[in-house]
């Protein structure tokens, strides 16, 4: 049986919006940490907006900090910033209504270390290589910030990888090849002697907002599980930690990741259904499969409720959420790195 992940590195278009996103939402809980914040990023050729809303106190330079961002990535061109986020200042937050249907899903399996499935591991692991390459390797100062990696496996073994990266013009495609199979792929793939594509189409040269255009929340996929298992379809980045697509998301994770860490079982999915008007979920469904179930499905459901609060306001309180910590969020994913408070065993 063959699976097959997608991760993108920090400079792709679409997670420079995440991380625009999520920057703006650290710099208000930063001078406000009860901000109620919602904004969205669209990037496209040459100009960068944000829009949204937001309740809070703080104020600061949107556009700066935009631009601050963008080149912290490694972009070298440069953006126009059109801000037109609706701020209110309220005298006093009024309780936390849930205004929109969300569902949410957690998932963990003892495959790997990091609890994720293995080809998205793989794949995250091959898309911070090119980053940490062009980082730090003046051998590849031709690397430009934008790149994509699929990988597929079969079984334990990786079966295919393909993996798009952008580079200055005056490089030849075949010395592209030739050095992302010699620093990036073989360190991480090993022996495992697979299918490789490195810029199948030829020369790449698109990246940052000068030729291409990108969007928060767009992948979601690479914010989660690489595809793999089910998520829902709300953007994470940019939303404050007290909505339930962002909190909901990371103790659905903790609480599938519970299971995993104590035995219970070798994977776990938590799905989480919240309703507007009503801060309790509407539904809450856990399974599980063990090697004592011989891969039937174990209903987890009730153990799970006695464990955790899936209300946001507990989560924020349980977690700790309201804490300028999100930027690092918006690439290689949300989940399966230390240093969160829902990656934490329980």
């Amino acid at each position: 049986m063959r699976k097959a992940a997608e991760a993108v590195t920090s400079g792709h278009s679409d997670k420079t919006c995440d991380q625009i996103a999520d920057a703006i939402l650290d710099e208000f809980l930063r001078r406000d940490s009860h901000a109620r914040v919602n904004v969205s990023v669209f990037g496209s050729h040459g100009m960068v907006m944000i829009g949204g809303e937001v309740a809070s106190h703080a104020d600061f330079d949107v556009a700066s900090l935009v631009k601050s961002v963008y080149a912290s990535i490694g972009h070298a061109d440069d953006v126009e910033v059109f801000a037109n986020i609706h701020v209110t200042v309220p005298e006093k937050l009024a309780p936390r209504v849930q205004s929109d249907s969300v569902v949410v899903n957690g998932y963990a399996t003892k495959e790997t270390r990091e609890m994720l499935p293995r080809a998205f591991v793989c794949a995250n692991n091959l898309a911070r290589r090119l980053d940490d390459v062009r980082n730090a390797d003046p051998n590849f100062s031709w690397l430009l910030p934008n790149g994509k990696v699929q990988v597929m496996m079969e079984r334990d073994r990786v079966a295919a990888v393909t993996v798009q990266t952008a580079h200055v013009q005056n490089i030849l495609p075949r010395d592209v090849q030739v050095a992302i199979l010699d620093r990036v792929i073989a360190p991480i793939v090993g022996n495992d002697h697979p299918q490789i594509l490195v810029n199948p189409l030829g020369a790449f040269s698109a990246s940052g907002f000068s030729q291409t255009s990108g969007m928060s929340g767009n992948k979601l996929a690479s914010d989660t599980y690489g595809g793999l298992i089910p998520h829902g379809d709300s953007a994470i980045s940019g939303k404050d930690p007290g909505r339930p697509e962002r909190c909901g998301a990371y103790l659905a994770r903790l609480a599938a990741r519970s299971l995993v860490a104590q035995g219970l079982a070798t994977s776990a999915m938590v799905t989480v259904v919240y309703v507007p008007g009503r801060a309790e979920p509407a539904h809450l469904e856990v399974s599980g499969v063990s090697d004592k179930s011989r891969g039937s499905k174990m209903d987890f459901t009730n153990l799970i409720k006695s464990q955790f609060d899936f209300r946001p306001d507990a989560i924020v309180e349980r977690l700790d959420l309201l804490k300028p910590i999100y930027r690092r969020t918006a690439a290689y994913g949300h989940f399966g790195r230390a240093g969160f408070p829902w990656e934490t065993d329980v």
